[in-house]
């Protein structure tokens, strides 16, 4: 897609294995994978520059999608260009992709055995801790004034009682930021978002002049592509063609109701609204999948949120599980293994084409977008909102978690949910507090919760039941 007169910063065949690296340590959420790019990239290969790393960081979190996939999409584009970017992002998805195909094969076909029932019977509990977790690390970064506060109270009062749609509310809060920038810049801080050192996008180590941190090749890299019309549209066309040539030939194959289908549409229209994270779009994807699709029973989406914590890569995989599972469930005619494989690509691929889309599209137009406050205080309160969508993530989570039995009643368009409370199981809630105190109190991290969680449950499963 692009020329270039110079050399690479990078050979090619040394940034692949560099890629490998970081794609099979990619544990952890964004968080952890984003602080294992910046140790590799910057710390000890010294590919690119702190500030350069950052400020690529600060414009991925304003592009929906993962934003750490994106980040290793940027920083390959800037080192290898094209074929760099597509290296680095597809094999940070890869091993996640062969990870939870596997286990969701494993899931359907072992589900019913005790050893599968138990292990994922300690799982769910913790998962719901590690996303209240996520709630509170998020909202002590985000909500830094009290109109903050209120945004995201009211995302959380509009999505859990009114069943408002998720873009609504990324929508509004986006609108009410830029306002709020507008006329009340002390309430809506701009948002800058900050690295696994510790410093701001605008900060050099010490000792360091900007001028003297820069690497020319890798940092300079993205100044030889000038934005132009033509280099838009061309990538346009081409990205535009990947995403939605699949779709085309699954509807002339089996028809626009097919399931394949369905989540191809479904998925695609995610793929441009999950701004905040894969926390935020899993409440909005959860109750969809479940209540208006069928595709999976509520405990189910906790099953493959276990299965995207514990496996490497983005936590957006959580979807490929969704897709494998409706297609299984709903295979038309196939064999429900072919189905879920199917659904599992399909997933996959309308998800993080557009990623790569919006990197390739966008990356030479991001200079000249630094410092954009207006930007910048729309991306504020959106994520003001995230919180109270995961805090509506968390609840709903919980309450199908805890309780065997959850209803709902109805005033006009307010819905409330009432559990069975002589549905409650003891041995879930004992697990959920056990889980809580390994992660806020005793800081035993998200991978030695989700271990000693499911351990648990393996051993209460059999001892009791």
């Amino acid at each position: 897609m692009e020329h270039q007169d110079d050399a690479d910063p990078v050979l090619f065949r040394e940034a692949l294995k560099v890629w490998v690296m970081v794609a099979l340590q990619s544990f952890g959420g964004p968080a952890g994978q984003i602080a294992v790019m910046h140790r590799i990239l910057v710390e000890e290969k010294k590919w690119i520059s702190e500030n350069r790393f950052l400020h690529a960081l600060n414009y991925c979190m304003l592009l929906p999608g993962p934003e750490a996939q994106q980040l290793a999409t940027y920083i390959g584009w800037l080192l290898n260009r094209t074929p760099g970017g597509l290296a680095a992002g597809i094999l940070f998805v890869l091993p996640g992709f062969i990870s939870i195909l596997a286990l969701s094969v494993m899931y359907v076909g072992y589900r019913d055995t005790a050893f599968v029932s138990a292990l994922f019977f300690g799982l769910k509990p913790a998962v719901m801790a590690v996303v209240v977790e996520a709630v509170v690390r998020i909202g002590k970064r985000a909500l830094r004034s009290p109109a903050l506060m209120w945004i995201a109270s009211l995302a959380f009062v509009a999505i859990f009682f009114f069943q408002v749609p998720f873009p609504v509310i990324v929508a509004a809060a986006a609108l009410a930021g830029w306002l709020g920038g507008r006329f009340a810049p002390a309430m809506f801080p701009a948002a800058s978002p900050h690295g696994p050192s510790g410093q701001s996008s605008q900060s050099s180590p010490p000792g360091q002049t900007r001028d003297e941190e820069a690497i020319p090749l890798a940092d300079s890299q993205v100044y030889r592509i000038r934005p132009s019309l033509r280099r838009s549209l061309r990538i346009l066309a081409i990205g535009l063609t990947l995403w939605l040539a699949p779709l085309l030939a699954l509807v002339g194959m089996y028809g626009r109701d097919h399931v394949l289908v369905q989540e191809g549409v479904f998925f695609s229209k995610t793929a441009v609204v999950t701004f905040g994270g894969a926390y935020a779009v899993l409440a909005y994807i959860g109750q969809r999948a479940v209540e208006t699709y069928g595709w999976l029973q509520p405990g189910e989406m906790l099953d493959g949120l276990g299965m995207a914590e514990t496996t490497p890569g983005p936590l957006i995989m959580v979807l490929q599980f969704v897709g494998f599972l409706g297609a299984w469930r709903h295979p038309g005619g196939m064999d429900p293994l072919v189905a879920g494989l199917l659904g599992s690509i399909i997933t996959t691929w309308v998800t993080f084409v557009p990623c790569f889309l919006w990197i390739f599209l966008g990356a030479p137009y991001i200079e000249r977008l630094r410092g954009n406050r207006a930007l910048s205080t729309a991306l504020t309160g959106i994520t003001a909102a995230v919180v109270g969508v995961i805090f509506n993530l968390a609840v709903w989570f919980s309450l199908h978690t805890l309780f065997g039995q959850v209803r709902e009643a109805h005033a006009g368009p307010l819905r409330v949910m009432v559990p069975a409370w002589n549905t409650l199981d003891p041995a879930a809630l004992v697990i959920a507090v056990g889980a809580f105190l390994m992660l806020f109190y005793w800081k035993l991290g998200m991978l030695k919760t989700l271990a000693i969680s499911a351990l648990a449950g393996v051993i209460w499963w059999y001892v009791a039941v």
